[in-house]
């Protein structure tokens, strides 16, 4: 019985310490303007701040405006919902300042 126990404890514990969920990857070079509005408004919080930055990197720029990335996201946006089918990252090209 005692070792029933133990080896119960056991996989109570390596079950315990498995990670809860898993990581998830997004390309988003594969992201399309249909799949951007759909978004929960903090996801496209969370996107347009990384849009922002990623724009910033390929200008070679090392500050980012606050009032832009929000004034930004509002643009993209607004031009999403004119052409679903275009790729997130040309309309924040397009779009970005």
């Amino acid at each position: 019985m005692n070792r029933k126990l133990f080896f119960a404890g056991v996989v109570a514990a390596i079950a315990a310490a498995a990670p809860a969920s898993a990581q998830v990857t997004i390309d988003m070079s594969e992201v399309t303007c249909k799949q951007f509005a759909e978004f929960d408004p903090d996801t496209k919080a969370f996107v347009g701040n990384w849009l922002r930055g990623y724009l910033s990197a390929t200008k070679n720029l090392s500050t980012i405006d606050s009032r832009y990335v929000k004034r930004n996201t509002e643009k993209v946006q607004a031009y999403c919902k004119k052409k679903p089918n275009e790729s997130l990252l040309t309309a924040g090209e397009k779009i970005g300042r």
